[in-house]
């Protein structure tokens, strides 16, 4: 099978990933085989390629927004049939007996692995993975549409939970800061939970792009918003950012900070914390942050914007990440192989 491998990390310029023949991987006990359709590309990938977020293994094939359908399946899986179409996500698998598991908080399992980063990802034509980790997609998505649901998507949708939003949450004022393809996505949940939307972001397109997605105001990052702030979503792996949306809140918000990397944050005057506001990190995703994110997507009908490369353009769709040229999601297709 065609694979893209990074074996050192290097800037995205200089193509750190190498276009290998590989033979077609075999499914163990409890997981299945799936043909790779789409896989999207995170900023995540982009910082285990360069990296800014150390490789856990290497070699490695990168890639955890995972589209494909089941052609192969190991001893003792049960629920899943050839011929399904089925997702991965970042969480490749969890140890299921430590406090976290059993408490219903998997995200945060000392012993859990993750797609692309401890185990091959879907930067291939085939990937293995835990039966008990993949997830059943919405027939109404095609495959490039879907894929940039399983991180992007799904780690947004957490990030308004950690930051208290909810169905529930009605009027709630909401500010994200940056308005990248995971944002795009989480405004459009929280929106049909009827949350009024602020963005701050740099770039004067995307704050069009938040208007037209129903945002009730954006600005640049160093601007206030025109009100005080339940809840924020930092997106952008910048503490200076992080500092901006402490400070745009009312008493008791949370700013729920959406990165698993950041340059550091900034000291902050303890007035800006005063009045029980907080700050929170958010890890990870769970199972069943997926399967609730899919059928809300399906429900609302969530829009996805991406430009598609073939697989061996891998390497151009992180330098291009790397620049800031993607509008929404670069979503790598099969080009036709054997595999």
């Amino acid at each position: 099978m065609h694979a893209m491998v990074l074996r050192s990390p290097a800037p995205a310029a200089s193509g750190p990933l190498s276009d290998e023949e590989r033979p077609l991987p075999q499914p163990g006990p409890g997981e299945l085989r799936l043909r790779v359709a789409a896989c999207a590309v995170c900023r995540t990938d982009l910082q285990i390629c360069e990296g800014d977020l150390a490789a856990r293994t290497l070699p490695v094939v990168p890639g955890h927004q995972v589209v494909g359908v089941v052609d192969a399946i190991g001893e003792g899986v049960d629920g899943w049939a050839a011929g399904d179409r089925a997702g991965l996500t970042w969480l490749a698998g969890t140890d299921g007996t430590c406090r976290f598991c059993q408490s219903g908080r998997e995200n945060l399992c000392e012993a859990a692995t993750f797609t692309g980063w401890d185990r091959d990802g879907g930067y291939a034509e085939a990937v293995t993975a835990r039966a008990d980790v993949a997830v059943r997609l919405p027939a109404g998505y095609p495959d490039r549409a879907a894929a940039p649901l399983l991180c992007g998507g799904v780690i947004g949708f957490r990030s308004l939970r950690v930051a208290g939003i909810g169905a529930g949450s009605a009027g709630a004022r909401l500010g994200l800061y940056g308005f990248g393809a995971s944002a795009r996505l989480a405004i459009q949940v929280a929106r049909a939970w009827g949350v009024e939307a602020y963005v701050a972001t740099r770039a004067a397109a995307e704050r069009d792009r938040a208007l037209e997605l129903g945002a009730a105001w954006a600005g640049d990052y160093g601007d206030t918003p025109p009100v005080a702030l339940d809840a924020a979503v930092t997106f952008a792996p910048v503490g200076s950012v992080v500092a901006a949306a402490v400070r745009a809140l009312d008493r008791g918000g949370v700013v729920a900070i959406n990165a698993i990397h950041l340059d550091g944050l900034p000291a902050m005057p303890y007035e800006d914390l005063w009045w029980e506001r907080s700050v929170r990190s958010v890890a990870n995703v769970t199972r069943d942050d997926a399967r609730d994110f899919l059928d809300i997507a399906a429900r609302i009908g969530i829009n996805t914007d991406t430009e598609t490369h073939p697989l061996a353009d891998a390497n151009l769709a992180l330098a291009r990440l790397a620049a800031g040229e993607i509008s929404g999601t670069a979503v790598l297709v099969m080009d036709g192989r054997p595999a």
